[in-house]
């Protein structure tokens, strides 16, 4: 994170950016008060790779304990029984 008085960003105004395309955060201060925060439009992805594995890993192992249906006939005997039942 950088951070520069007014005078400074409006002299420095193009290298500033280069910075934040760059995803660098830079604030601005005037009287040493933060007056705008200049963020890059695609920041850093908040989950990991690791997250991801793990999420991945959870949903395989879900899917694998759902069985599937056998045949064609199974969500029409599914429908009905559901009907029957209540």
């Amino acid at each position: 994170m950088h951070s520069v008085g007014i005078y400074e960003a409006k002299t420095r105004f193009s290298a500033l950016v280069e910075l934040v395309e760059q995803g660098e955060e830079v604030r601005i201060t005037r009287h040493g008060k933060e007056v705008v925060r200049m963020l890059p439009m695609r920041r850093k992805p908040v989950i990991t790779d690791e997250q991801i594995a793990r999420e991945l890993a959870q949903i395989e192992a879900l899917q694998a304990s759902i069985a599937p249906a056998s045949d064609a006939d199974a969500v029409p005997q599914l429908r009905r029984s559901g009907r029957s039942a209540a």
